[in-house]
């Protein structure tokens, strides 16, 4: 399992803008294939940072999405609405014994 933060800062103006294309698009996201989990985060102090979260069987499955048809309508439209370039963590987690 792999874990994907993607952090993602817009013009003020397009926030709401972003959170349509979020809402309209989230459960095809969802329903990709090995597509495990999903969430929509906002920084607190800023309103205008968003983060996707989402969980991924592993890396292939991602990969296989971010070269799907979806993500190619997707990702232009979110990212015409950027004030910054996006950051992006592919993860794995990590368990500490004590």
């Amino acid at each position: 399992m792999v874990t994907r933060i993607v952090k993602m800062s817009f013009r003020k103006e397009a926030t709401s803008n972003f959170q349509n294309i979020f809402e309209k698009y989230k459960e095809q996201i969802r329903a990709a294939e090995g597509c495990r989990h999903l969430t929509l985060l906002r920084e607190k102090r800023d309103g205008n940072v968003f983060f996707t979260y989402s969980k991924w069987e592993d890396e292939s499955f991602l990969e296989k999405y971010r070269h799907s048809a979806i993500f190619a309508e997707v990702w232009p439209q979110t990212k015409s609405l950027f004030a910054a370039p996006a950051e992006a963590w592919t993860v794995k987690e990590e368990i500490v014994l004590s």
